[in-house]
């Protein structure tokens, strides 16, 4: 696409190996768009899970997702620190309608000191077995999870310090600009 998103609204949607839709979230805010990866901001967003369920985000969350990994990575700002939750999952596109991208159920948490957890890997298995995700599919994932923990252990990417507070800034700037 030539024309670039920021500044816009837009849905995100996520989905599953099987094309069904797993979560949905209302607004998010573009930052940024470039060849590489999309930047977006939620804060208080509407979260629409595929049983129905609804919920709001609780705090201002800077996603970073990558146009051409197999991972994304939400930076919540808390008070206590940032908080990054990261997706293994495809490689985000915008369609026009949406950012779309789908889950490999794999997470990794990596808290404000660095430490992190790798979750969900029984419901990967799982997923992996029911979808039938392949020996290739399933080594990309399990390298990009790799790639996200040298990530985060070098504190590069949007691990970095400060990455999350300067697009913070940068977003209430524009909205004071409005």
């Amino acid at each position: 696409m030539n024309k670039r998103l920021e500044r816009k609204d837009v849905l995100i949607h996520c989905y599953k190996h099987d094309g069904s839709i797993h979560r949905c979230w209302n607004k998010g805010f573009v930052l940024e768009e470039t060849d590489q990866h999309f930047i977006v901001i939620n804060n208080r967003t509407l979260v629409t899970e595929s049983d129905g369920r609804k919920w709001y985000t609780r705090e201002p969350a800077i996603c970073y997702f990558p146009k051409n990994r197999w991972y994304n990575v939400i930076c919540m700002i808390r008070k206590n620190g940032v908080h990054f939750y990261c997706n293994i999952a495809s490689p985000t596109l915008y369609d026009g309608e949406a950012l779309k991208y789908i889950d490999y159920d794999l997470d990794l948490k990596v808290f404000p000191d660095y430490k992190y957890k790798i979750l969900d890997e029984e419901e990967y298995r799982q997923h992996k077995a029911i979808m039938n995700y392949g020996e290739q599919l399933d080594r990309i994932l399990n390298e990009q999870l790799d790639v996200l923990i040298q990530m985060a252990m070098n504190m590069s990417g949007p691990f970095r310090p400060g990455f999350a507070e300067h697009w913070y800034h940068i977003y209430q700037e524009q909205v004071h600009n409005r």
